[in-house]
């Protein structure tokens, strides 16, 4: 009986590939670049565990992981992390309180959005997204695709690059982060809130605007779609930190 229930799963599940109905599972491919370690962390947004949400990626390190036609989640570099056995401890920058995050991190941090279909015939969507500030590179390079892919992310250095009132500094006294301005100056017009929470009442400010020009792929703030949230069918992904040499 086992068997025969297996046999009909799997003639259900060839028809539904077969008839266009379900797409084939991409892969995202992690890969650190940086000269430090870097902790990865992943939230899917359908309630599953990619990565157990979170993982240490060693320089020079490539971690490929499979994800199921319709996932959806985000992804963000850590940095300065100390964790126990247990996977107990904190990050300095892009934190969530343990190495497997349950929840979202603590600004500011890079982020990464994806979106894959569920079906043959749709698209993918992905982007890098800086609203949330900055603390490492980011690219996301879309690989065998049956489209026009372009890269999403910000392969500058913007640590070197931020403005005084927005950075974050390790004991060191050495920059390691970039706040969005939402996050150094709470006020409405940078986060795109209260009255001016509408693409029509919300635009770019001079920090958005530094941002953006530094990293023209990348959401620079909430309503910057056009140019920076892209599409692609039937590729995957790789995620690179630390995409250039600085």
């Amino acid at each position: 009986m086992g068997k025969e229930i297996s046999d009909l799963f799997l003639l259900l599940v060839l028809l539904l590939i077969s008839s266009g109905r379900m797409a084939s599972a991409a892969t995202l491919s992690f890969k650190n670049q940086c000269s430090y370690t870097v902790w990865p962390a992943i939230i899917s947004e359908n309630g599953t565990t990619l990565g157990h949400n979170g993982f240490s990626l060693a320089p020079g390190k490539l971690v490929p992981l499979k994800v199921d036609p319709g996932w959806s989640g985000r992804v963000w570099p850590r940095t300065g992390c100390n964790f126990d056995s247990l996977g107990n401890g904190k990050c300095l920058t892009g934190d969530c309180g343990s190495l497997n995050c349950s929840g979202g991190g603590r600004p500011p941090f890079t982020l990464a959005e994806f979106i894959t279909a569920s079906k043959p015939t749709d698209n993918n969507f992905y982007d890098v997204s800086l609203v949330n500030g900055y603390n490492v590179g980011m690219r996301i390079n879309a690989t065998g695709g049956t489209s026009d892919c372009p890269y999403a992310g910000c392969i500058v250095d913007l640590n070197g690059r931020c403005p005084p009132q927005l950075q974050v500094f390790n004991v060191s006294g050495s920059v390691v982060a970039c706040k969005s301005a939402c996050e150094a100056f709470n006020e409405a017009q940078y986060c795109c809130a209260d009255n001016n929470s509408t693409a029509e009442t919300c635009s770019r400010t001079q920090y958005s605007e530094l941002f953006k020009k530094a990293c023209p792929n990348a959401y620079s703030y909430p309503y910057d779609d056009v140019s920076s949230r892209f599409t692609c069918s039937g590729s995957n992904y790789l995620i690179t930190f630390c995409p250039t040499d600085w």
